[in-house]
């Protein structure tokens, strides 16, 4: 800066001597004006994000938690869907598991911070093993002494996990809890198809293996149902479980009062949220402006903003986070459906999350990877490219733990197995160890549009399998052995990683799903835990290779793609927390385009999801695609 000063104080020099004529001073004049002009905007820019984030706050300050959008891991997409959603006034708006515990974390120990007010309408819940996590955070947070307060015109069932652990579950008058039980109804295209002439030919190894189902049945198989039974029953328990414990209701008090509810809801004539207040499930009924006005006198009020002292979440955790320098726990998150090559924040890609890991293996800060799995699985390639990279980190080395989110099943198993230790909550949905494949033809759909096909080629292979014709059987038998035999590299990768017999594998998979606690008992995971516990057994690793009890204290930093301050000076005018990465050659997003409304709308947009995984199997360049898949995300 000092030189730039400098430098106009010779150029009038050179002026007022006579030195510089006027068409050379226009030319310098502007030189300068447009070397300031970069270093005002590069001052602007660096000021903006370094110093623009910091919030001051006053005693009595009450953070306010409006949740809006559903509980994530990763938030999807990046800031170009971001910016593009906040044009066309439909932004997707996500919660960020780690954003919410941090903010707690920093809370509990800021004594600007009174309390919490959790606002839940917007707020869309998620998997059980996040919600659990959450809950954790806030039952944490409490422990400060500070108090956490809950609001919601109406709970549903998601929101209401998370309500039920703070210190007060406050509704609108006319509001209420919902609490519903789990389970869900899945299509079935198989009718469907037939009309339309077209044959899903699904080919699969492992009983339980239900993925392809909804193609080639009516209804759910008897496997099916059997084992999702076994994991609903057990999920539910945990959900009122945790519900009850929270507000020290009677054990098994949720299902009783489930089960009287239509005449329950008869004497308290119709009043949902009279009855909630009589099963304790409220604490009480308050307008959110009458809440304003205690929330007033008991803090404060804020005359800028006529309202209680308050600070918004975002703001907060942006303003106190601290960066993380030196050596650390790498968290490289695997979340969403797999596939092959590079995928966008909230997806994995083959070759782009593999890429995330080596990053942290070859950097020498990194201590330890801890990957936090949620995904029900997908491309057999792409999870394999995953899992040979976590092998090679740790063959170099470096602890790796698994922490198993709310899903991982299936693909989401396979990465997970080349680890030092798998850790699982309860809640958490795991197995599904079992592979398939799906080649549709539309032979009888071809033949009832008068359309028909021919051509030469050398040899069978080459038109074995057209979707326009019936699937040659020698391409069948080939995709057949195919996927015996990668279902036997699964089950073999298995045993080896988990030190079971190949025969006790094999029972255990055929594609059945467990809870974390059920895969505990059979040793298909090390222990129970959470992300908290994966991340202190990643740092009692690192303590015991070093030597050092300094790696108890660890910081945790997450793998992604390093952002420049263009880039987070454009993401805060978007209100986006974390920047995500953006890459190309993702998995396809279905979404069905249709003038229809209502139930018609709805079925197309189940059909596109349906088949969404089915759309990249189809563009593949091999001949055919093996799926290690689960359709097995349950949320409550």
């Amino acid at each position: 800066m000092n030189s730039v000063f400098l430098n106009i104080k010779n150029f009038y020099s050179l002026i007022h001597r006579g030195i510089l004529k006027v068409s050379d001073c226009m030319i310098a004049g502007f030189r300068v004006a447009l070397v300031l002009g970069v270093v005002l905007y590069a001052a602007g820019i660096g000021w903006f994000v370094f110093y623009a984030d910091k919030v001051s706050l006053d005693d009595h300050t009450v953070l306010v938690m409006d949740l809006k959008g559903a509980l994530v891991e990763e938030s999807p997409g990046g800031l170009k869907d971001k910016f593009i959603g906040e044009l066309q006034g439909n932004a997707t708006e996500t919660v960020r598991l780690r954003d919410l515990v941090m903010t707690l974390e920093l809370a509990a120990k800021d004594k600007h911070i009174d309390k919490v007010l959790l606002k839940l309408d917007d707020f869309q819940g998620g998997g059980l093993v996040s919600l659990r996590e959450a809950a954790s955070a806030i039952e944490k947070f409490k422990v400060s002494g500070k108090q956490v307060l809950a609001w919601s015109s109406f709970y549903d069932q998601r929101q209401y996990y998370l309500a039920a652990h703070a210190s007060r579950v406050l509704s609108h008058p006319m509001g209420g809890v919902l609490i519903e039980g789990l389970g869900k109804n899945r299509n079935y295209y198989k009718d469907a198809l037939d009309k339309l002439g077209i044959k899903a030919n699904l080919i699969r190894v492992g009983q339980f293996k239900s993925a392809g189902e909804p193609f080639v049945l009516n209804a759910p198989s008897q496997q099916a149902l059997k084992a999702e039974a076994h994991v609903y029953d057990a999920l539910w328990a945990l959900y009122t479980g945790g519900v009850e414990k929270a507000r020290n209701l009677q054990a098994g008090s949720i299902d009783q009062n489930m089960g009287k509810l239509p005449d329950a809801l008869i004497e308290v004539k119709g009043n949902p949220a009279q009855l909630a207040m009589d099963w304790k499930w409220l604490d009480g009924l308050q307008t959110f402006e009458s809440l304003r006005e205690s929330l007033i006198k008991e803090v404060g009020k804020d005359e800028d903003i006529q309202s209680f002292r308050q600070v918004d979440w975002k703001d907060y955790l942006a303003s106190e986070a601290k960066k993380v320098k030196g050596d650390h726990i790498a968290v490289v998150v695997a979340e969403g459906e797999i596939s092959d090559g590079r995928a966008p924040a909230g997806k994995i890609g083959g070759i782009s999350t593999s890429e995330r890991i080596r990053k942290a293996a070859e950097d020498k800060e990194v201590k330890a990877i801890v990957l936090r799995v949620n995904s029900p699985g997908g491309s057999v390639l792409g999870s394999e490219l995953v899992r040979e990279q976590l092998q090679i980190a740790k063959d170099k080395g470096k602890p790796v733990v698994v922490s198993m989110g709310n899903l991982a099943a299936s693909g989401g198993y396979w990465i997970s197995m080349a680890s030092d230790v798998i850790i699982a909550d309860p809640a958490s949905i795991t197995g599904s160890i079992g592979v398939f494949a799906m080649l549709p033809t539309g032979e009888g759909l071809m033949s009832k549009i008068g359309v028909n096909t021919g051509g030469y080629q050398t040899s069978w292979l080459a038109g074995a399998y057209d979707p326009r014709r019936a699937l040659d059987p020698r391409m069948q038998s080939l995709v057949q052995s195919s996927i015996e035999h990668i279902y036997a590299d699964f089950i073999g990768k298995v045993s080896d990683s988990r030190k079971l017999e190949l025969a006790k594998v094999d029972v255990l998979a055929q594609g059945r799903i467990w809870t974390g606690a059920q895969a505990a008992d059979h040793k298909l995971i090390d222990r129970l835990g959470s992300f908290s516990d994966a991340v202190e057994e990643a740092r009692a690793r690192v303590s015991k290779l070093d030597g050092a009890s300094s790696s108890k204290e660890l910081p945790i930093k997450y793998v992604g793609r390093k952002i420049s301050s263009i880039e987070k000076f454009v993401q805060k005018f978007l209100g986006q927390i974390g920047w995500q990465e953006e890459e190309t050659n993702a998995i396809p997003d279905w979404r069905v385009m249709s003038a229809l409304s209502g139930p018609d709308a709805l079925l197309l947009n189940h059909l596109g999801h349906d088949l969404a995984w089915l759309q990249t199997v189809i563009e593949k360049k091999q001949a055919f695609g093996a799926a290690a898949h689960c359709l097995c995300n349950v949320s409550p």
